[in-house]
């Protein structure tokens, strides 16, 4: 028979395995499912087309299939292809958000909505905001991203 002090001990156990299946339920039932991601160390390489009026990319490695662009994004990236033949075509992006040998331009975060962020380019100056697409790449908005765009290479 168990004396009071081993029921004490007993009841304490029990709670914590209820406090610590309770915390493991309300991760998996209400974390955002855009968490688990890349390390933001990553560099990533996308090639972004020009499609039904706007700049769109696909990734089959996250299941994005003409990703649109929108919201001052297709003026930061018009400024960054301005000097690629056939950009439209196609052309190769790299970004990043640490900075990597001959990055072209710095994008600084602004804030965030309830969806996506809203980032600048400094040199044209231009806001532009990254949907939540941007959560396949980071498990959080990073406070910069550097990016490259250069003509692809077939």
């Amino acid at each position: 028979m168990l004396n009071a002090g081993k029921v004490r001990w007993v009841v304490l156990l029990c709670l914590f395995f209820i406090l610590v299946a309770a915390a493991i339920g309300w991760r998996v039932l209400y974390e955002p499912k855009y968490q688990a991601g890349p390390s933001s160390n990553s560099i990533f390489v996308i090639a972004p087309y020009w499609y039904s009026a706007t700049w769109v990319f696909d990734d089959p490695n996250t299941g994005l299939n003409k990703e649109p662009f929108i919201a001052g994004v297709p003026e930061m990236i018009n400024a960054l292809v301005k000097d690629i033949p056939d950009a439209k075509k196609g052309f190769r992006l790299t970004f990043s958000a640490q900075p990597f040998p001959n990055y072209q331009a710095k994008l600084t975060w602004l804030r965030g909505d309830k969806t996506g962020n809203y980032y600048r380019l400094d040199n044209p100056p231009i806001e532009g905001w990254l949907c939540p697409a941007m959560f396949k790449f980071y498990t959080s908005a990073p406070k910069e991203l550097y990016v490259k765009a250069e003509a692809k290479k077939e």
